[in-house]
């Protein structure tokens, strides 16, 4: 009896249809297009709410005079007055991204007129963090009229000091540490301070900022 030796042979899978190859490149393709329009909306999301950049709060933790001793020589009239309002500033970066800044300027102004100014530090304020900067503004009484001087005296009197400082800090938002934006935080308040006790009894402070 003969017996007969059967080999397996391996077979090709069937050649995939061209209309199949067509539909799965379409569907690639509009898989791709999805993902991207997906990606596009999500970073639209987030650039007009998580990281849209928000201006700097900034707020007058504390105040206090030094130096308050006017003094009027005679007989050739002179006032000689010795001023410095010590503020310190409370700044709030609402960013979620940290803010880097640059030296700024910090504006003294009493009825309008300015008064008094000073240079503010560089520093870094971590995103959604918060950081004090201390402002040294001395009065400087040439820039005074005489009737700045007199009202001056009558509301240290009165036991209120009505002052309004500006402050304008340079600096630049740094988004993923890759995106940068550079703005200018600028705060503007109006501040009113007692006497004898030299304590904050109001203030009014409006923020902003400009790219």
């Amino acid at each position: 009896m003969k017996t007969f030796n059967t080999q397996e042979t391996a077979t090709a899978p069937p050649l995939s249809h061209p209309k199949q190859r067509r539909r799965r490149c379409k569907f690639a393709v509009l898989a791709t297009l999805l993902l991207l329009l997906a990606i596009i909306i999500v970073g639209i999301i987030l650039g007009v709410t998580v990281f849209k950049v928000k201006p700097a709060r900034t707020q007058v933790a504390s105040a206090s005079l030094e130096g308050v001793a006017p003094r009027i020589s005679f007989p050739a009239i002179k006032v000689e007055l010795n001023i410095t309002l010590n503020l310190t500033l409370l700044i709030q970066n609402r960013n979620h991204a940290s803010f880097k800044s640059d030296q700024g300027e910090g504006v003294l102004l009493y009825q309008g007129d300015r008064v008094g100014d000073t240079q503010l530090h560089p520093g870094l304020i971590p995103a959604r963090g918060t950081s004090t900067l201390t402002c040294l503004l001395t009065v400087e009484v040439d820039r005074f009229a005489n009737s700045g001087l007199t009202s001056l005296f009558s509301d240290i009197a009165d036991g209120e000091l009505r002052l309004e400082t500006k402050t304008r800090i340079p600096g630049k938002v740094t988004i993923l540490r890759i995106f940068h934006k550079h703005i200018v935080s600028a705060s503007d308040c109006q501040i009113v301070i007692g006497f004898p006790d030299l304590k904050i009894k109001s203030q009014d402070c409006k923020n902003h900022n400009k790219f």
